[in-house]
C-alpha cells in the first residue's frame, strides 16, 4: 500500500447527535479517503481513515472542529497499518 497511510481517531466532546458521522462521511468521500466511523458507548466518536497522507490529514483536521453543532474537546490520532480500505462507511 505504498503512498497510503491509515489512522485510528477518537473524538471526544459533544460529537453524538450533531450529525458528526454523516458529515465526516461526506468529507471523507470528498477527499477520497476510505475507512469507517461509529459512535462509542462512552459518548465519543471513533473512526479510521485510509488514503494519501495529505487527504487523511485534511479529514483529521476537519474532525478537530466537526460540523456546526459539534463541540470537539479532543482528537486522539494513532497511525496504524494500512489494509487497502477504499470506501468509507458508517458502522
Amino acid at each position: 500500500m505504498s503512498g497510503l497511510t491509515r489512522v485510528h481517531v477518537v473524538v471526544t466532546g459533544r460529537v453524538q447527535g450533531v450529525f458528526f458521522r454523516d458529515s465526516c462521511r461526506d468529507r471523507a468521500r470528498t477527499e477520497r479517503v476510505g475507512g469507517w466511523i461509529r459512535n462509542r458507548d462512552d459518548g465519543a466518536v471513533e473512526a479510521e481513515f485510509e488514503g494519501p497522507p495529505a487527504a487523511v490529514e485534511r479529514v483529521v483536521e476537519w474532525c478537530r472542529s466537526g460540523p456546526p453543532r459539534a463541540r470537539v474537546d479532543s482528537v486522539g490520532v494513532t497511525e496504524i497499518p494500512t489494509i487497502g480500505d477504499q470506501r468509507f462507511r458508517i458502522l
